[in-house]
């Protein structure tokens, strides 16, 4: 079977779902062209900032991607075989994901910028704002933890090539580091020298290739430089990217996340752009190589349950998180991308179709689990390098060295990962000066370092299997991480559910919100379940674990009983016209970025 017969139908069925369903849904919330936003009318130049369309859809789908629907497909392509994963990309993207995006847009935009917890608070209760806030918290932190590994884990070793070559994981830290370095100087140039963003763009992107070529002559090789083991490189590493986290998110957005925002979005069309037209001239190749046989070698279906013992019913809903649908994007949608939004008529391309966007990187990550054979040593791989090899199979039919593919698709990797890292301490800041009180300088401070700190503690401390193997942190959070991160897509599409019922009472709500929020609230909650009660069973029965992560599963668990029932109770009062709703704006979240 073609790659092609694959890829095409996929990207044919997402675009007819954003100009069908996505018209349709902008017809539904009522989206006004001429309606004033929040980034005009609160406007500060700090936090609320109206920006073209062009310059934040490449800033929220840079921020939005991450790891998520590289690692999620990977994953689940291995464990579970592509057609199941392909089925919940597309399904998930089209009718729960995007949906949820751009639910949690609108709402954010029409209740001045403000985050999904207090649209919660709005028309639910203050408990139920407090329990969102401390949900978001620890997804935030299980996020921060997963990425952080994952990428610390690409800037070590050497990934030898079947070419005899290698790419250098130091090369990889060089990279990104002169990338973290190039949108300061876009931001100043930007700001200060007015320079247009075309220019900027036209000068600052080729530098981006330039920093992927430069890296694998310039590698940062820790190990060798301290002489320490790769494992102990990689627990440094995640140290310094807390530490960028802490400075990062304390940084204006004109300095930092605007610029590489848009640095990000256009490299990663780019590497999207390469994936595909490589994947198309490659689809032959890749047969002729094979003997003529299909280019998909991978089984499209494995069984119901994985080599692990996971069932595909709920985990593959919640191993496929970005790439279908993801609590994270709410986050980013109510948190940033609200506060910078024109028009409200832009909802429609930066919240549902930049989570179409996503499933077809998502589609695309899939590909390189395809085109392995079941038993290839590749499937043993971090999700990370059986992208960035597939994705260099691929470019490389097109003359591109083996190195320079690899290490752009691992710059790319990072390129997500840098972008989510601290938007996600950010908004932990806000979460954190929110529930203590504490605003300026000194609780943006502690709010910072409260978010980055508890990741460390994850971080360095040993992580174990059952059986008392070292455990990659990121595997180990992996699963609890995609549950929460799902059950908080649950609890948003809830919140918004609940909002559009008390202000429109329409029957629509309960097919467009209502039945995704169902579907996300079951899946999630019985992964949590099969994640959390096995680890409090050893072998002479139940026992009190020392480990964490499962009591965090137990918190993540009531947090998400007790909102239900918050929501039931709020759908179940008489509501008043939306104009009589409370519009109070908490002090830490109105003024949350240190000037």
């Amino acid at each position: 079977m073609s790659l092609l017969a694959v890829l095409v139908p996929s990207a044919v069925v997402l675009l007819l779902a954003y100009r069908i369903y996505g018209s349709l849904l902008a017809r539904l919330f009522q989206l006004d062209r001429d309606a004033p936003t929040p980034a005009v009318t609160l406007r500060d130049d700090i936090d609320y900032e109206p920006i073209p369309p062009q310059l934040l859809l490449g800033q929220h789908f840079s921020a939005i991607a991450a790891a998520g629907p590289i690692v999620g497909p990977i994953l689940a392509g291995v464990a579970f075989g592509w057609v199941p994963a392909l089925l919940w990309i597309l399904v998930g993207s089209i009718f729960i994901g995007g949906v949820h995006d751009f639910a949690a847009l609108v709402a954010s935009i029409r209740h001045k910028a403000r985050s999904i917890a207090e649209v919660v608070r709005d028309h639910m209760s203050r408990r139920a704002y407090l329990l969102f806030l401390s949900f978001v918290w620890i997804a935030l932190v299980y996020i921060i933890v997963a990425f952080t590994d994952i990428t610390a884990q690409s800037f070590v070793g050497r990934q030898v090539l079947e070419n005899g070559e290698s790419v250098s994981g130091g090369g990889i830290a060089t990279s990104s580091l002169l990338y973290l370095a190039l949108p300061v100087i876009m931001g100043l140039c930007m700001r200060h020298a007015r320079m247009p963003l075309w220019l900027a763009t036209t000068i600052f992107l080729p530098l981006v290739g330039l920093a992927i070529w430069g890296g694998q002559k310039i590698p940062l090789e820790l190990g060798q430089m301290l002489q320490i083991s790769d494992a102990t490189s990689q627990k440094i590493w995640g140290v310094l990217l807390l530490a960028y986290c802490l400075v990062a998110a304390m940084v204006p957005m004109w300095l930092l996340l605007q610029p590489r925002g848009h640095l990000g979005g256009c490299f990663l069309y780019v590497a999207l752009a390469g994936a595909v037209v490589g994947l198309i001239a490659s689809d032959r190749s890749l047969a002729a190589v094979f003997g003529g046989e299909s280019a998909i070698r991978y089984p499209a279906f494995t069984g119901w349950q994985a080599a692990n013992g996971q069932s595909l019913i709920p985990m593959l809903f919640i191993t496929i998180a970005c790439g279908a649908c993801s609590g994270f994007h709410s986050l980013i949608a109510s948190g940033t991308t609200s506060k910078q939004l024109r028009r409200e008529t832009d909802a429609r391309a930066i919240g549902y179709g930049t989570m179409l966007l996503e499933a077809m990187v998502a589609v695309v990550s899939l590909c390189c689990v395809m085109v392995l054979a079941s038993d290839s040593p590749l499937t043993k791989q971090s999700p990370n390098f059986i992208y960035a090899l597939g994705m260099g199979q691929f470019l490389e039919i097109l003359g591109v060295p083996a190195t320079i593919g690899v290490s752009f698709a691992l710059m790319a990797f990072t390129t997500f990962v840098y972008d989510t890292l601290d938007v996600c301490t950010r908004l932990g800041r806000y979460i954190v000066q929110e529930l203590t009180g504490l605003t300026g300088r000194a609780g943006a401070w502690l709010g910072t370092a409260a978010t980055a700190g508890v990741p460390l503690i994850f971080l360095l401390r040993p992580n174990l299997d059952a059986d008392g193997n070292p455990v990659p942190a990121w595997k180990m959070f992996w699963t609890l991480f995609g549950a929460s991160n799902q059950l908080l897509a649950a609890i948003t599409l809830l919140g918004v559910t609940v909002w559009l019922w008390r202000t429109r009472h329409a029957t629509w709500i309960w097919f467009v919100t209502g039945l995704p929020t169902a579907f996300m609230y079951v899946m999630s909650i019985w992964a949590l379940f099969s994640i959390t009660l096995p680890r409090f069973r050893g072998p002479e029965g139940w026992m009190l674990p020392a480990d964490p992560v499962p009591w965090a599963g137990v918190v993540l668990l009531g947090l998400s009983a007790v909102m239900l029932v918050e929501a039931i109770r709020a759908l179940a009062e008489p509501s008043g016209p939306p104009a009589q709703r409370p519009m109070n704006v908490g002090p830490a979240l109105a003024a949350a970025t240190v000037r």
